[in-house]
């Protein structure tokens, strides 16, 4: 098998039901009854080639197309229908969530596993939150990658452990359905980058009510800078772009 290590483009479950989740998904890959169709999408030549060297490795798994750009994704989702589509969201000229809803909403039979070097816990629950069923570190794609698909293929989510293990430290609300109409409002003012005075200007509240609005949403969402904040709200789409 072929390794990704050192490339440098480079819901969480209980311990014994994802043990046992694991063993299945290993079993499956030496045992199975029918390939899964996969088409890889990366603007990197060498990780493409990688990529398919690791997955046609593996018996349970066959790369049916790679494509470099946004339209010729569009074009194999449409004309493949791909179990799973791989994805380095650099084809989109930048990490765009929305790009994972979009592509889910043209192709709701194909599950996404979602590819990257970024390992920022917010940026993988957005991903999920998105509809990603996957998202796995390129660093640990020749560990991570075949499993993420299968699982994937299944219905189920597979976020690579490092991730996985920061994600719980979210404390299970980064998918912000615990924030007020109030709330949304104020971090996408924050995300847009107005003061607390002018917010307060804005929607005719006290700069001290606007600063509790701001410490209940960094608390609830466990982040801790602004630039997190920005790319919450263009995860969920509240900057209008």
């Amino acid at each position: 098998m072929a390794s990704l290590r050192g490339v440098s483009d480079a819901g969480v479950s209980d311990a014994v039901s994802d043990a046992q989740d694991d063993l299945l998904d290993t079993r499956r890959l030496d045992s199975p009854e029918q390939p899964i169709r996969v088409a890889l999408a990366d603007d990197h030549a060498q990780m493409r080639r990688s990529l398919r060297q690791l997955l046609e490795s593996e018996e349970a798994l066959e790369v049916i197309a790679e494509e470099t750009d946004l339209a010729a994704v569009q074009r194999t989702l449409d004309t493949h229908a791909p179990g799973v589509l791989v994805l380095d969201l650099g084809v989109y000229g930048g990490s765009s969530i929305g790009a994972i809803r979009r592509l889910r909403k043209a192709a709701p039979d194909t599950r996404i596993v979602v590819l990257t070097v970024d390992d920022d816990p917010v940026f993988a629950q957005h991903a999920l939150d998105a509809g990603a069923s996957g998202f796995v570190l390129k660093e640990m794609a020749d560990a991570d990658l075949p499993e993420a698909i299968v699982r994937a293929a299944r219905g189920r989510e597979y976020v690579s452990p490092r991730v996985r293990a920061r994600m719980r430290g979210l404390g299970g609300t980064a998918n912000g359905d615990s924030l007020t109409a109030r709330e949304t409002e104020v971090l996408r003012l924050i995300a847009l980058g107005h003061t607390s005075v002018e917010i307060a200007g804005m929607l005719r509240l006290s700069p001290r009510t606007v600063e509790t609005h701001r410490a209940r949403i960094y608390r609830k969402l466990g982040l801790s800078t602004r630039a997190q904040v920005v790319q919450y709200a263009l995860g969920r789409d509240l900057l209008g772009a």
